[in-house]
């Protein structure tokens, strides 16, 4: 016989149930100052398969798709496709977005390159070390192994 938990609800006087109640029986939160986790993750998986789907397309400097690509016009490019506006260039994106510790990395996170404290190029972070992005001129949209240690990371709100 299966046993049955009972959560008690709570209402306010605006008759709104409380976010422990949803969370309890594992709804999703929302509310003011809390992230959309779920909405999130979905926009970046629509983005990293957005730019999978890129692969083979040429590098361009300057260029935002939907056929030619440089490495900012590639992330906003995904990102607009799965409704997640970003500013064009790899420092304004590296503005834009929630900075995360690696650990806290997840398949569409975008990495950004730097030296010292400047940022110079960007990809979707793919899982298990790579990346999905544009190169450099003579290049094409790829699937390609972090390079370097001197990255950082930020996941698009």
């Amino acid at each position: 016989m299966a046993a049955h938990i009972r959560v008690p609800t709570v209402v306010s006087r605006a008759g709104a149930v409380s976010a422990l109640t949803v969370a309890a029986v594992g709804g999703p939160v929302a509310g003011p100052g809390i992230p959309q986790q779920a909405e999130a993750a979905s926009a970046a998986a629509k983005a990293l398969q957005v730019a999978a789907s890129k692969k083979g397309a040429p590098y361009v400097y300057g260029a935002a798709g939907p056929n030619r690509f440089d490495c900012s016009g590639l992330s906003q490019y995904a990102y607009k496709r799965a409704g997640k506006p970003l500013p064009r260039t790899a420092a304004a994106q590296y503005n834009r977005t929630r900075h995360i510790k690696t650990t806290s990395r997840r398949g569409g996170d975008l990495v950004f390159f730097h030296s010292g404290r400047s940022v110079y190029h960007v990809g979707l972070y793919a899982g298990r070390g790579r990346i999905w992005h544009a190169p450099k001129p003579g290049t094409v949209v790829r699937l390609e192994r972090i390079w370097t240690k001197k990255v950082w990371y930020g996941q698009v709100r």
